[in-house]
């Protein structure tokens, strides 16, 4: 049987999406899945994550940058002062998908 792309990117995304502690049960992936704030994939994870799709995919990288979905902080030295949230893209599993299909990066 032939895999889908579909499946060949959940395939790939899934040893980094690990499983619910007290169930030990696998995270559920769909198309809708951002792999920051549902996966909580850190920058060097992700980054590993992107580069085995480019290769295994074929994707050409175009204007892919992980600062985009990863940007760098402010860093506060005061411990009591917490920095407003960066606004980011999402950063979901379609956009693995339809960048598969198309053979390169569509976002951005």
């Amino acid at each position: 049987m032939v895999e889908s792309i579909e499946q060949r990117v959940y395939e790939l995304v899934r040893p980094y999406a690990g499983t619910y502690l007290f169930n030990l049960r696998k995270v559920e992936l769909t198309p809708n899945t951002d792999l920051d704030s549902d996966l909580s994939i850190d920058e060097l994870e992700v980054e590993d994550l992107m580069n085995n799709f480019f290769e295994k995919f074929s994707v050409g990288r175009g204007n892919f940058k992980i600062e985009t979905y990863y940007p760098a902080g402010p860093i506060s030295w005061n411990p009591f002062k917490k920095s407003p949230p960066i606004p980011v893209p999402d950063f979901t599993i379609r956009m693995l998908i339809d960048s598969a299909k198309a053979g390169r990066w569509l976002y951005d």
